[in-house]
């Protein structure tokens, strides 16, 4: 008897699920909240999460974003909340904290990814714009993970994935503040990590090469963007998608014994010397 292409397909995936199953590479069940979540990388993770079968709460400061976003979520048979959140206004992270559980009873997983970067000489970047950058950047994911992490810390159990970047670990030119801001990042990471290890919390980081967005489109079709091609040894940019691996490994049980660690996904960007 022949095996229609239906079974065929049926019997070739069987082996993969219950090898996820097997080793906890999934986030069936959890509640991830995605501050950020609504443009970019940020809407990638949200998507791929609720994907990979956890309810989502992607937030940002716009409404409109935030109800495209759930709409898309619920799309994917996935529950959310609708709230909006400014990274620089603690009593509206409190506020979608309140939410979060009210709705769901707990909070599994919180995903730092709003940001902001502005390109500019050193010597002219006002103090205003430093402390606007490291304020966002590093003062945005501090307060999300003190918000959401006392909850974490009250079930006894989390897991808290921040948006670091390659300037974590080398320089660009003219961007010392977003720079100086995620190194920051990632000594926050490693420190909330070793300090809540014990208490159930996992604080690890994902720290992307070079993803075109909406945001940096313009830029990498420059000469800026020919030389990040250039260092890039895999020979093209990231599609958006790919960082959500690295999203579901960090968030799920497959991880249990991994804090304090910044996956880098960058095509090879750091381990590159010279290419030609």
């Amino acid at each position: 008897m022949r095996t229609s292409t239906g079974n065929r397909e049926q019997q070739a995936t069987e082996p993969a699920e219950s090898l996820r199953r097997q080793s906890n590479l999934g986030v069936e069940g959890k509640t991830a909240v995605v501050i950020g979540g609504t443009l970019g990388l940020g809407r990638a993770l949200a998507l791929g999460l609720a994907r990979a079968g956890a309810d989502v709460v992607a937030t940002s400061r716009r409404a409109e974003r935030v109800e495209t976003v759930a709409t898309e979520i619920e799309a994917l048979g996935r529950r959310t909340v609708r709230v909006v959140t400014d990274v620089s206004d603690r009593s509206t992270i409190e506020n979608a904290c309140d939410k979060v559980v009210a709705a769901f009873g707990r909070v599994d997983i919180l995903i730092n990814s709003a940001g902001l970067t502005r390109k500019i000489p050193t010597l002219d970047c006002s103090e205003e714009t430093w402390n606007l950058i490291m304020d966002v950047n590093l003062g945005g994911t501090l307060r999300a993970c003190q918000v959401f992490g006392k909850v974490m810390l009250s079930q006894g159990d989390g897991c808290i994935v921040n948006i670091a970047s390659l300037a974590t670990f080398v320089a660009f030119s003219e961007v010392a503040a977003y720079g100086a801001s995620k190194a920051a990042v990632g000594a926050l990471t490693r420190s909330l990590a070793v300090e809540w290890a014990d208490r159930g919390i996992r604080v690890n980081a994902i720290a992307p090469g070079i993803f075109p967005t909406d945001l940096n489109r313009a830029i990498l079709e420059g000469p800026r963007g020919l030389e990040l091609l250039q260092r890039t040894p895999i020979g093209r940019f990231g599609k958006e998608e790919e960082l959500v691996g690295a999203a579901v490994y960090l968030c799920s049980a497959a991880s249990s014994f991994t804090t304090g660690q910044i996956v880098v996904v960058d095509g090879g960007y750091l381990a590159s010397g010279v290419n030609q």
